[in-house]
This record gives structure tokens, C-alpha cells and sequence, in this order.
């Protein structure tokens, strides 16, 4: 899950402290002519080892019980199918299980070094595995299975088991792939258009290689060149030629991984036994945080893949340059990159984080690339780089009409905002405004739907939860030094007094956490969702590794982000593991998984402190009987009870690992569980046939807009067919009746806080 980043005046002067104290602890280590790589990595672990010891809210004792837990994590991370490594590997590896503590405490890369080395070995003795193995047709008539328990399985014992196992992986992926080309080949025989055709392969388990059937060939029929269907030999060598294809585009991006980038793995294996919220950010994934943080970046707006050696376009963002400009177009693909009127470099065959480097630029700097068309003609393109939003980022909203009573929905993705620039977009800003429209366009309640939303910033919670209060504590904070803060909201306004509703699931994590919170405990809205949401209830800072060296000679080293903080509800409980429980549970076709924080290894405890001072908001007298009314309605709805039988299938499903490679058996068990899946097409098919429609200002933009009003277009219809977002609305009719007015509610808490300014 996202973080909740927290950038207070008093962290910056513990941050700052650090660094001037350790700049003269590292400054030594920048004119080191030794081998850069090695020196690099070693400087990068001191300085996490320093960094987490003295900012971490609870370090970790680093032990042997800490470096089991590195080892664990690392290989794991390194060989998660156990298709690389043989058991002499991990007997050879494990004779570290204990010491990876005191090699982290002295720089020692040892481990490290021969993990990498023998990785590296083993991928290019895998790649010479599969083109051996996929030159040659399965026997599909042979009854034999493949487990895909990965974390229980063996490793190989020897290079012969190993290519076993490898067959067999890539046996039940072409047997995937067969069954859902001879089910659309025998459909087209009969006559059926089946558009629910799916492939199998997505019952398999995560890591294994599966040979999906292309977008543009659903639907086909697979006919020789003389126009009659493919025979099963023919569509048998089919697949396995996609496999290949498939294998090659995957090793090929494994081949542009540079040793930092596994070493960046390594690195993460450690930061993770502190919490599973510490990670070291690598230069490019630094970057990417940040745009996601913000929701913008500076570049020309497009969207690029690796396609073997070229750079493909896969789309242009709305509002960008590159889409501005019109001479771009998704399939193009790049083939030189310029700089101005510099001289082109030729990209084919470079790594797609270094082709992004060359493409991204500041704003008002102009960028040439030379692009084969979809047409085939190569065209040199000249674009001005500026400030691309990333629409996704931001929150909507829509107006849904029922019974001559008009209703909002507003949807938060992050909590984002922009640390650089005060006057930049952040949640809290916008939410008001669409808050303000949606008083302006006469709704008569609204639902703030923050599911999926993993977090972001921290003030922008105690913005958004300002909106619906007149004034007091939004959430506590105690740091590492166990001082506790209080963050207040001082504005006595209230933009939005009437009706609310706040939907999670149990991806709401961390800022989704505190806003759902605080909302429930002031009794100023209803929080209708899954039983519990994600249940991070952590504060963390991004930590500049550079500002602790006074050279760059060793390159960028990166951020470090690291938990230095824990926050509380306004009532004095943690979210940590417990998350916020819904005062009206829906069910949730994942409810039986373990997803959760409280389902990480190395996840805080969750604990209390005392409540804060706070009112409880006056006008909720119909709050008992909307949650009474609401979960009857539930109760009674088929579709709800259909949802929960899913999630009961979906969690047996997740158990059953063993899969025939005999055909077969295997379409046998295919067509069961496609029979019991029939049954729940019903949750997708569902619409309750109302029709949401965009806010005056931004129907104007889909006017000029033909790629946002595609995107509005599908989010309305996916609202439609939502029995979650329907649920919501009927809480809000509920909520509807005047409330008899109380003369006055007495505060939760007797003891006041001292005051703390945002």
C-alpha cells in the first residue's frame, strides 16, 4: 500500500540533524577510487544502517532472528517459482541464514556477491532450458500433474530435475493457452460467439509463465492458409510459439536489470525487517513516487513498453504535449531520441528506464523523435516538453439522479499533493472544489468512495475531513521520541453539512484509514464497506540520500523512506493491523484472503493512547436506523448473498494447487470450475440502470476531449453497474428524514489537548 508521508517543520529538523551530523561520517567514503559498484552499495548500507537506527520510530534488534528474515525475503524474492536455483544453491546459500545481521552492520556484500553471480548463471542456463524444451510438441496425452505451491515445493535437486520442472511449467502454460484456442475454434464451428472466453491461466498461480491469447486474436477463428480450421497439431505449435515469444520479451527485460536493480532487491529484503513500510527507493523508482505522490511530471505525456529492442508508444496522456501535438499516436514506435537540435541517438535495444531519461526533460525544452508509424513511414517529431498531469491521479466526481432527488459521488484515488509547489493540486483543494460544485449542482447527499486508495500526504486528511466538520482534532501522531501531536482543523466553515457516506474496502490503507476514522468517530457520516480496511497505521518520511555526501561521485544514491511516526484516531485507538471496521459491512468477494497489513510479516503491533478532545457531530439521529435499514437490505439482496458465495469460492479456489497435464483431465477440471464461474457472471452483469453524468465544467472538457469523455464514459457505466455505490445511495436515503435536534452533545473526552497548528 501507498504511504502516508508526512513533511511537518519538526520532521525536516530531525531529518536535518541526521544529515549534518553523518555528512562528516560519509564524506570520506565520496573520494574513494576503489571499484565504484562495490564502494557504491557499501556506502548506501551505512548509511540505511545509520539513517533507520537513528530516525525509525521502533527499530528492529538486527539478530539472527532479523537475518533469517532477510534471507527468507531475499531468496524468496530472487527465485519465487524456484525455477532457477538448485537445492546445492540453497545449501550453499544457507550457510548465511544467520550472519546476513553482521554482514549488514559491517558492509560486507559477500552474500550478496555469490547470490547474484550464481542468479545471473542460473537465468542464462534457464533461458537455453525453455528453447530447447519449446522446440519439441507436448504430449498432452501423458497423465501426469504440476503443483503450483511454489513456497512448499522443493527446489531440483540436479540440471535433470530442474529441466523437469521446467517442462512442466511451460507444459501447463501451453495447455492453458491450447484449451482456450479449441474452445473459441469449436464455438466458431457450432456457431457460438463466446465473448467470456477467458484464459485459464488465470487460475494459475503468481510467477507462473502462461501464455495469454492476444487481445486482437479473441474472438478469431484460427484457420489455415487454405481457410479451414487449424488442426490440434497446428494450434499445439501455435502456443508453444507464443510461449516462446512470451519468454523471450521476458528475459529480455530480466537482461536490462542492472546489479544495482538487484541490488536494490537486496537492500529492500533488510529495510522490510524493520516494517514493511521502510524501502529504499533506487534513482528511477524515487522518481516515480513522486509523480505518483503528485499525479504530475515534466516530459512530453506518453506512455511507453519494451517490445523486444524498440520502444513502443502505448498511450498518449490527455492534456499532454504529445497528445496536444497530434502527430504522436499509441503503436508508434521511437527509434531516435534528440535533444533540441543535438545530434539523434539511437535507442533500439536500450534499457526503457534509460529511453525514459532521454524523453523526460523541464518544461519549455524541446525534445526530436524519430518514430516508425503504424503505417510504416518514420517521421521525426518535435516536441515542447511541459507539465503533464496525470488525470487518473485526481479526483472526480459525478451527479446521479433517482426519485427527483439528486445525490454526488466523489472519488479519491491518492491522497496526493505537490511538495514543490504550494499553489500546485493536492486532494484537499480539489475535494472542496468538487465538493462546491456539487453543492452548486443541488445535491441532496454525497459518498465519498476511497476504496483502492492507499494513502499519500498527511495534510491533506485533515483538509478533506475539515470539510465536513466546524472545527477540532482530526487524528494523533506520536514519534519516535513517544511525544504526542494533535492535528487539528481551525476553519469553523463547514462546506458540506448535509448527508455522507464514506466507502472502503480493504485496500483503503493509511490516509483512507485516517479520513474513514475520523469521519466514524465524530458520527458525521457512515462508513459502508468491507468488514475492515487495510490497517497501516504508520507515518512515513522520504529521506534525500544524497544530502549525506558532500561528493556525487558515486551518482545518485537514491531515497530512503522510513516509518518515523504512528497515528491514532481522535478516540485514542490504532488503525495499525485492526484497520477501520465499516458501520455497515458489504460483502467482499476477497474477504477470506489475507491481504492485509495484519498478514505482513514484520508489521507493527497495533496499540492506544488517550482519546483527544472532540464534539460529536449533533445531526445524526437517523445514523441507527440507515445502518438498521441498510443491513436488512443486504441481508435480503441476492446479490449480496451471491458475492459472499463467491468469496467463499474464490478462498477454496486459492487452496487448490495441483493441476493435470493431461488435456483431457485438464479441460474436465477447466469446464467445472467455467460451470461454477457461470454462476457469478451475475456480479458483472449487474446494473441498477441509473445514469451518472459529469459536473457542468467538465462535460465542457469532454466536449474538447474525446479520450476524457471515453474515460468518464466508462467510469459512469462502471458506477451503474456498482452494487456497492447502489448501497450507498439507499444510506443516503435513509439519511434523508430531519433529525429531531439534540440541545447539545458532550465532548468524548475530558482532557484537552494542547493546541497544534497543522
Amino acid at each position: 500500500m501507498d504511504t502516508i508521508i508526512n513533511f511537518m517543520k519538526r520532521n525536516y529538523k530531525i531529518i536535518l540533524a541526521v544529515v549534518l551530523l553523518s555528512a562528516t561520517l560519509f564524506a570520506f567514503r565520496s573520494n574513494s577510487v576503489k571499484s565504484v559498484d562495490s564502494e557504491k552499495d557499501k556506502m548506501l548500507m551505512e548509511l540505511l544502517t545509520f539513517v533507520i537506527e537513528k530516525g525509525h520510530y521502533s527499530p528492529a534488534k538486527i539478530d539472527d532472528t532479523f537475518s533469517k528474515g532477510i534471507y527468507k525475503d531475499y531468496i524468496q524474492a530472487l527465485d519465487p517459482s524456484k525455477r532457477f536455483f538448485l537445492q546445492s544453491d540453497i545449501d550453499e546459500f544457507s550457510k548465511y541464514e544467520t550472519q546476513l545481521d553482521d554482514q549488514f552492520l559491517n558492509k560486507d556484500l559477500t552474500f550478496f556477491n555469490l547470490t547474484y553471480d550464481r542468479l545471473i548463471k542460473r537465468m542464462e542456463e534457464g533461458k537455453n532450458l525453455y528453447k530447447v524444451i519449446l522446440t519439441t510438441p507436448f504430449d498432452y496425452s501423458v497423465d501426469e500433474t504440476f503443483n503450483t505451491d511454489y513456497e512448499k515445493a522443493p527446489y531440483a535437486k540436479n540440471a535433470a530435475e530442474l529441466k523437469e520442472k521446467w517442462r512442466k511449467q511451460l507444459k501447463l502454460s501451453t495447455l492453458s493457452s491450447l484449451t482456450d484456442r479449441l474452445k473459441i475454434q469449436e464455438n466458431k464451428e457450432k456457431g457460438i460467439v463466446d465473448k467470456d472466453v477467458k484464459s485459464t491461466s488465470e487460475d494459475l498461480k503468481p510467477g507462473e509463465f502462461v501464455d495469454n491469447i492476444n487481445n486482437s486474436e479473441k474472438g478469431k477463428t484460427d484457420k489455415s492458409s487454405d481457410g479451414k480450421p487449424k488442426t490440434f497439431e497446428e494450434l499445439e505449435k501455435i502456443t508453444r510459439e507464443s510461449s516462446m515469444k512470451s519468454l523471450d520479451e521476458y528475459f529480455g527485460f530480466m537482461k536490462e536489470l542492472t546489479r544495482d536493480d538487484w541490488f536494490s532487491i537486496y537492500i529492500n529484503s533488510i529495510t522490510a525487517r524493520f516494517d514493511p513500510h521502510t524501502n529504499y527507493f533506487p534513482p528511477e523508482e524515487k522518481e516515480r513516487f513522486d509523480v505518483s505522490i503528485s499525479g504530475k511530471f515534466e516530459g512530453i505525456g506518453a506512455r511507453l513498453q519494451k517490445k523486444n529492442d524498440f520502444t513502443e508508444i502505448t498511450e498518449l496522456i490527455s492534456g499532454g504535449p504529445a497528445w496536444r501535438g497530434k502527430k504522436l499516436e499509441a503503436g508508434d514506435v521511437i527509434m531516435k531520441v534528440a535533444q533540441g537540435n543535438g545530434e539523434p541517438l539511437d535507442i533500439v535495444g536500450m534499457r526503457l528506464d534509460d529511453v525514459v531519461k532521454k524523453i523526460k526533460g523541464p518544461k519549455g525544452s524541446e525534445v526530436r523523435l524519430t518514430v516508425k508509424k503504424v503505417d510504416g513511414s518514420i517521421k521525426t517529431i518535435s516536441i515542447i516538453r511541459d507539465i503533464v498531469e496525470i488525470e487518473e491521479t485526481y479526483a472526480k466526481s459525478s451527479v446521479v439522479e433517482r426519485n427527483g432527488v439528486k445525490y454526488g459521488v466523489i472519488y479519491l484515488p491518492k491522497f496526493y499533493i505537490d511538495f514543490e509547489n504550494a499553489d500546485g493540486r493536492d486532494a484537499g483543494k480539489d475535494i472542496a472544489v468538487e465538493v462546491e460544485s456539487l453543492k452548486k449542482a443541488g445535491v441532496n447527499g454525497i459518498v465519498l468512495d476511497v476504496r483502492d486508495d492507499g494513502g499519500g500526504s498527511l495534510s491533506t486528511v485533515v483538509d478533506i475531513a475539515g470539510l465536513f466538520i466546524e472545527q477540532g482534532p482530526i487524528v494523533q501522531i506520536k514519534s519516535a521520541d513517544r511525544n504526542k501531536e494533535v492535528l487539528y482543523d481551525r476553519d469553523k466553515k463547514i462546506e458540506w453539512d448535509g448527508p455522507l457516506v464514506i466507502m472502503v474496502n480493504s485496500f483503503s490503507a493509511s490516509a483512507s484509514e485516517i479520513l474513514a476514522a475520523a469521519i466514524q468517530d465524530y458520527k458525521r457520516g457512515i462508513i459502508v464497506g468491507s468488514k475492515q480496511t487495510y490497517g497501516k497505521g504508520t507515518v512515513q518520511n522520504v529521506i534525500d540520500l544524497n544530502k549525506f555526501v558532500r561528493s556525487s561521485s558515486t551518482g545518485d544514491l537514491g531515497a530512503l523512506k522510513t516509518t518515523t511516526q504512528k497515528f491514532y484516531r481522535i478516540n485514542g485507538g490504532s488503525t495499525q493491523l485492526e484497520g477501520v471496521s465499516s458501520d455497515i459491512v458489504m460483502p467482499d468477494k476477497y474477504a477470506y484472503l489475507k491481504m492485509g497489513e495484519r498478514d505482513v510479516d514484520a508489521a507493527m503491533p497495533w496499540d492506544k493512547i488517550d482519546p483527544a478532545y472532540y464534539n460529536v457531530w449533533k445531526n445524526n439521529a437517523n445514523f441507527e436506523k440507515a445502518i438498521a435499514e441498510s443491513k436488512k437490505r443486504i441481508a435480503q439482496n441476492p446479490q449480496f448473498k451471491l458475492i459472499e458465495e463467491n468469496a467463499k469460492w474464490i478462498d477454496k479456489r486459492s487452496n487448490e494447487n495441483l493441476y493435470s497435464l493431461k488435456i483431457d483431465e485438464f479441460r474436465k477440471s477447466q469446464k467445472a470450475i467455467e460451470d461454477v464461474a457461470k454462476k457469478f457472471k451475475a456480479i458483472s452483469d449487474y446494473d441498477y440502470h441509473l445514469k451518472f453524468t459529469s459536473l457542468p465544467q467538465e462535460a465542457l472538457a469532454m466536449q474538447k476531449d474525446a479520450s476524457l469523455k471515453e474515460k468518464r464514459d466508462r467510469w459512469h457505466e462502471s458506477l451503474s453497474k456498482d452494487i456497492y455505490v447502489e448501497e450507498a445511495l439507499n444510506v443516503l436515503d435513509d439519511l434523508q428524514a430531519k433529525p429531531v435536534a439534540k440541545k447539545s452533545t458532550p465532548p468524548v473526552a475530558i482532557k484537552k489537548e494542547k493546541l497544534v497548528k497543522k
